[in-house]
């Protein structure tokens, strides 16, 4: 039997990449924000990135009464302390850029040898227990990589034109999104997820 879930993002790349990896599943129908008449800016304001996917998803199952998942994902770079973490699409500052944000991280690693870098995504899934009260659940994903010096690739968004994987020569904006989906961290975490609603 199908169940309907939302994805609570607004975020165009992000939703491409998760109706490619759930593409076939068979399991549920996957409908965004705007399927389900949800057209507000949702909160992020946990200052942590398990707390932001909390609170995204938490808004929706709250103001829209339907199950749903969202993610926080953030780019934590060693020689930063975990820089830019959980500030990543806002990184230099408003309104978001991406462009303005990779300059900045370059900028910032100018002095430092050490490139690595891990890309985190956190999922929370909210959905009506027996008696209608939210349950919540976390999902995690890690990708380890290095930031490299000079922009690679069209693809993807955000950092990946910096960001090469281990194990890969390939930045993840070179990558097709059928390769970057097997091992990006999105891609991991929501595959526990996917794990976790195939056992329900």
């Amino acid at each position: 039997m199908e169940r309907m879930l939302c994805f609570a993002t607004n975020n165009a790349y992000k939703l491409e990449e998760v109706q490619a990896a759930l593409s076939g599943s068979g399991t549920f129908v996957l409908r965004t924000l705007r399927e389900i008449g949800c057209t507000d800016e949702l909160p992020e304001t946990t200052g942590t990135i398990p707390g932001n996917s909390r609170q995204k998803a938490r808004y929706v199952f709250d103001h829209f009464n339907v199950a749903c998942f969202a993610d926080d994902t953030g780019l934590e770079v060693e020689a930063l302390d975990g820089e830019p973490g959980v500030d990543s699409a806002y990184y230099a500052g408003e309104p978001r850029d991406n462009t303005r944000n990779r300059a900045l991280l370059l900028a910032n690693l100018a002095e430092h040898t050490n490139r690595r870098a891990q890309f985190r995504s956190v999922f929370t899934l909210v959905e009506p227990g027996p008696n209608g009260e939210p349950i919540e659940h976390q999902f995690e994903g890690i990708v380890m990589g290095v930031i490299i010096d000079v922009e690679r690739g069209d693809g993807g968004f955000g950092y990946d034109p910096l960001f090469v994987p281990d194990g890969y020569e390939q930045t993840f904006a070179e990558m097709p999104l059928a390769e970057k989906n097997k091992i990006s961290h999105r891609a991991r975490a929501l595959a526990k997820l996917v794990a976790y609603l195939g056992q329900e």
